[in-house]
């Protein structure tokens, strides 16, 4: 490892970023240089332009893997070289808006009574029933069930924050059933080694099995199971600014996209003209 990826890595340790930013920059910044076959400190803003309109117009690639590279670049030169990033010289690529795919209620129901093994189906079952992100279900511990106040802690999710999410009674029910068979020591949800949490690309595999079983055409992934969480939950009448908490989302415009993906009884709302 040389002197600079060393002072780069540390700098984002310090920024306390997650293991996967970490890698993602490590990696964009490693493309960048080879790229020139220069070490980054030897470039400059040109070549930075001229490397981001590459991936653009000659690799074609996303403007999400775009973005994070220009994320990667930026913390480089600020934080660990300490130069000037002049945003109006070095654009970033507008992030493309999609609304996320949303399954019924119906669907869901399907997908998790296609689930035979006890254990998936728990996994499964308590993404969607407390909004969890695939990484946040995996580094669930037993002492993070909190059956007296029928909730769920998470502790470091996304930004580095702890939350409280919630425990349903039916969640509740399924996870003592789980428990009674499985007899998990301290990760709730165990990999093959008991002193490891399960690995996320499982979790994925069980969904994908799960889709293809009950032959749902939609792109449907275990993320998908948390954007059903949101929008079931606004569908019912419940206020956004709870859902947000509930999703530990630090912005409220983040939890907003689900206001688009809801059906929300349209129809029956009155124009004003008609209260005349």
């Amino acid at each position: 490892m040389t002197k600079l990826r060393e002072q780069f890595k540390r700098d984002m340790e310090l920024k306390g970023f997650s293991p996967s930013t970490q890698q993602s920059y490590l990696s964009h910044v490693a493309l960048f240089a080879k790229h020139y076959n220069k070490s980054p400190e030897l470039l400059d803003t040109e070549d930075i332009k001229a490397y981001l309109h590459y991936l653009i117009s000659e690799r074609n690639l996303s403007k999400s893997f775009v973005n994070q590279a220009y994320s990667g670049l930026k913390f480089l030169y600020e934080t660990t070289l300490n130069k000037q990033w002049d945003m109006k010289k070095i654009p970033r690529t507008k992030k493309e808006k999609r609304l996320p795919q949303v399954l019924s209620q119906k669907e869901v129901k399907d997908i998790l009574e296609s689930v035979r093994n006890l254990k998936h189906k728990a996994i499964l079952t308590t993404i969607y029933a407390a909004g969890l992100r695939v990484s946040e279900v995996v580094n669930l511990k037993i002492s993070d069930i909190d059956s007296t106040n029928m909730q769920i802690r998470v502790r470091q999710g996304k930004g580095s924050k702890d939350r409280l999410t919630l425990l349903s009674d039916g969640n509740l029910k399924l996870l003592r059933d789980y428990f009674k068979y499985f007899r998990p020591i301290d990760w709730l949800f165990p990999g093959q080694d008991k002193d490891k949490p399960l690995t996320t690309r499982s979790v994925e595999k069980m969904m994908d099995k799960a889709v293809h079983k009950v032959g749902i055409a939609k792109p449907a992934t275990v993320h998908t199971l948390r954007h059903c969480f949101a929008t079931h939950l606004l569908e019912s009448g419940v206020d956004i600014y709870y859902i947000q908490r509930l999703l530990g989302h630090t912005n409220i415009k983040s939890t907003s996209i689900y206001l688009h993906m809801t059906n929300m009884k349209i129809r029956n709302i009155k124009s004003p003209l008609d209260m005349l």
